[in-house]
């Protein structure tokens, strides 16, 4: 299986490019999006939209829908999310297939990891250098290697670049879900494995807030009138804990409580934290009822209220027949390159997520290899960013004629 006169025309302008693509990348991250801070992200989305200029399709920025979210007094907030790029070419195209991938990083404005640096051993240490950035530049690439050859014009795509994903796309999901039917296929751009190594299943993840009231009270003079809720959400934190019977299945993570005051006060409010990852849809209702059932045995306790918020905005991305085509696809196309192709499922959730239970079919690990995201570690193996950039366009070219 070789390429063709015209994939091979395509991909032979990308073999100069690894300077140029990791030079951007570096511009990119050292420019702090992290995910609340939205003049960062208006920056970054600036120089990124007019990168993308350069491919001549329409580009729009469009506004993410605000979203609620509960404080850690227990009060539901409106929050909004930065602009998300939108950019559609060959929309009349047989084949259409979407690219997605996200600006913002964890990293925010008063971490200390804010700038690249180059390491001794040939890699780039930086904010974002893989998860995404890396993964905007190698899109942007591939996407030009499409556009300069003769297979411009022969497959119509849809790009999304969104600013909220690092805590589960709350402005942006509805955007995503919105266009996914007008693709029959999904690429995305997030890192792979420092191996190469795609990820095929994913599993769903939720974020829930439990929020406590009971009554306040001098913890000297009028103990027993108090009601604490502090205590009250203790107890639920330790059943919540309790479920995690198979943390390769189902996994149920305490991750923060907030409550109390001074220490001769009874707590009258607390808030707790929990993330959920199910591999199922069936998993993901029971989660959901076992909550619920929590919420109401501790309620009923006298001076106690409960009420539960959240969503799994990441549903679950099980293997199908539309992911397995896809895995099919992408082994064709790397065995043109030269490349072996493995896959592994990962308890991590993105995007790829989203448009899965959208009804798009998508491999979600296009992007650049590296390792030690969401740590002051993370990098980037620049030698990967060509062979990578060939692997994504080789793909996008796999829908012409089609």
């Amino acid at each position: 299986m070789s390429l063709t006169h015209e994939q091979a025309s395509t991909l032979a302008w990308l073999d100069d490019k690894q300077d140029e693509m990791a030079s951007l990348i570096v511009e990119l991250c050292d420019i702090n999006s992290g995910t609340h801070n939205l003049d960062g992200l208006a920056k970054v989305r600036d120089r990124i939209a007019a990168a993308f200029t350069a491919l001549g399709g329409e580009l729009n920025i469009v506004a993410s829908d605000p979203w609620e979210s509960v404080d850690d007094e227990g009060n539901a907030k409106i929050k909004t999310s930065g602009d998300m790029i939108h950019v559609r070419k060959w929309p009349d195209a047989k084949q259409k297939v979407m690219l997605c991938i996200h600006m913002d990083t964890v990293f925010g404005i008063q971490h200390p990891f804010q700038k690249c640096r180059h390491a001794e051993d040939g890699t780039i240490n930086g904010p974002g250098v893989i998860d995404a950035k890396g993964g905007i530049v190698l899109m942007l690439y591939a996407l030009q290697a499409l556009e300069q050859g003769p297979l411009a014009g022969k497959v119509g795509w849809e790009v999304i670049i969104n600013a909220d994903e690092e805590i589960g796309s709350p402005g942006s999901d509805k955007f995503m879900r919105q266009r996914a039917p007008h693709c029959d296929a999904g690429i995305l751009f997030e890192p792979s494995l420092p191996d190469g190594t795609l990820v095929s299943w994913r599993k769903g993840s939720g974020n829930f807030a439990f929020v406590v009231r009971g009554k306040s009270a001098h913890t000297g003079r009028d103990f027993a009138s108090g009601r604490n809720a502090l205590a009250a959400l203790s107890r639920m934190m330790v059943q919540v804990d309790a479920w995690n019977d198979d943390p390769s299945d189902v996994t149920y993570n305490v991750g923060r409580i907030r409550g109390g005051s001074a220490l001769n006060m009874v707590p009258d409010m607390a808030v707790g934290r929990i993330n959920i990852r199910v591999k199922t849809l069936d998993q993901k209702e029971q989660a959901i009822e076992r909550m619920t059932q929590l919420v109401e045995q501790h309620g009923q306790q006298d001076g106690i209220s409960v009420s539960l918020h959240g969503d799994f905005k990441s549903p679950p991305k099980p293997m199908d027949a539309g992911i397995e085509s896809m895995q099919r696809r992408i082994e064709a196309c790397g065995k043109k390159l030269g490349m072996e192709i493995k896959w592994r499922g990962t308890g991590g959730a993105c995007d790829g997520n989203r448009f899965a239970d959208a009804g798009l079919p998508n491999i979600d690990t296009l992007g650049p290899c590296g390792d030690f995201i969401h740590s002051d570690r993370e990098f980037l193996m620049p030698e990967s960013l060509v062979p990578r950039a060939k692997l994504a366009s080789l793909v996008l070219a796999s829908f012409v004629g089609q």
